[in-house]
């Protein structure tokens, strides 16, 4: 191999090793690497120090992709052994410094990220929470943002969980606020995981005096119908167009529609059954006879088995990633001027619906909302009132 890629999970390195190089393959085995046979690559913890294991592989180049901590930092690049381009031991100490201090340190103006310090949360802490979430039958999901959470308080305040304190966590959510720009509704996530984890290991409230932060009031960005219709028509794969299609005329989430199945299309009733969304609740919603036409199609055109949109391979469904790409590459296309997400896609389907004159109750029902609240949001931006409300300009002479 020319190069060995590191990718940093939240959990996980991985390394992908598809060319058959029998020296690398041993030498990787004996740094401890699990073997994945169905998917060629090696999986190493995240215990591991990546400066060290790059450094040892001195006569490869080694690529390290980093994902960083924050729900708008892109993904870097990081580079290690190449274009004798070594790892600076200036901007690891950086690093420290940022943990301690709480300060953002940018290098080439990317913002460094905190893997590659200690693992401060003890695999059995991980696992006797995932116990507890799964005897709750907490979603994969919920389960998984827990974990991360509590790995993240751990790894900034570099204290293993017996040691963290009620100002450990304050200043930590600070953190959360300050520098990577977190929204209330993460904020309040990672509250709740760190309140389930201490409530269930130590019995303690550690969050007591903790105030939430207070929700922000921004209103869902939505598309009109002609910009609907724009990015339908400017979207050529079917399979892409399809996606889109049934994102806005079902209101579905992304993670619902990456993972529809044939059989939950019921073509008589114009029905989609969708399992198990969020809060693990079962619903139906609508079908539009312009997605039955164009599933005909899409049908005749592929051999679909077991997932409607499948990935790679037909044993598993696409990844919410690439439905979101699909839906980002959608509406550059359609040269949509907007903040837009595939999720815009779901408020425009309310929105609309709300505008031709659709109670609220049976919206509420078609999204899967538990509360009539947070449907009621959907009245600040719907228009068929307020666009019949006159300017007092017109009324001047």
């Amino acid at each position: 191999m020319e190069v060995v890629y590191l990718f940093c999970e939240s959990d996980v390195i991985r390394i992908p090793f598809y060319d058959y190089d029998r020296r690398l393959f041993n030498l990787l085995v004996s740094k401890g690497g699990a073997w994945d046979k169905s998917r060629y690559q090696f999986i190493f913890g995240r215990n591991i120090n990546v400066q060290q294991f790059c450094r040892s592989l001195s006569d490869i180049p080694c690529v390290l992709v980093l994902e960083l901590i924050g729900e708008k930092s892109p993904v870097p690049l990081r580079v290690f052994n190449f274009l004798n381009r070594p790892w600076k031991q200036d901007v690891y100490e950086s690093a420290k410094m940022y943990v301690k201090s709480f300060k953002q340190v940018k290098v080439n103006n990317a913002v460094f990220d905190l893997s590659l310090l200690p693992e401060k949360f003890p695999e059995h802490w991980q696992i006797k929470l995932e116990e507890e979430m799964r005897a709750r039958k907490y979603s994969s999901h919920t389960q998984k943002s827990y974990v991360h959470y509590n790995r993240l308080l751990c790894r900034i305040a570099q204290k293993t969980p017996e040691d963290i304190c009620q100002n450990d966590i304050t200043r930590f959510l600070a953190i959360m606020e300050k520098e990577n720009d977190y929204s209330s509704s993460t904020m309040n996530l990672a509250i709740s995981a760190i309140k389930f984890f201490y409530k269930m290991a130590f019995r303690e409230k550690a969050l007591a005096e903790q105030h939430r932060p207070r929700h922000d009031k921004r209103l869902p960005v939505v598309l009109s119908k002609e910009e609907i219709s724009s990015i339908l028509k400017c979207e050529k794969n079917i399979k892409n167009r399809l996606l889109i299609m049934m994102a806005y005329s079902s209101g579905l989430r992304v993670s619902e529609v990456v993972c529809l199945k044939p059989q939950d299309i019921d073509f008589s009733r114009k029905l989609i059954m969708i399992h198990s969304g969020k809060g693990r609740k079962d619903r139906y919603t609508i079908l539009s006879d312009k997605v039955i036409t164009l599933l005909t199609d899409y049908y005749s055109q592929n051999d679909i088995i077991k997932w409607l949109f499948p990935g790679l391979t037909s044993e598993k469904h696409i990844s919410i990633r690439t439905a979101q790409r699909i839906c980002d590459n959608a509406f550059k296309k359609a040269k949509i001027n907007k903040d837009t997400s595939i999720h815009c896609l779901r408020h425009s389907f309310a929105t609309h619906l709300l505008e031709n004159g659709i109670d609220i109750r049976y919206i509420q029902e078609l999204l899967g909302h538990t509360s009539i609240r947070t449907t009621e949001r959907y009245t600040h931006v719907a228009t068929h009132k307020i666009s019949n409300v006159p300017s007092p300009l017109d009324s001047i002479q």
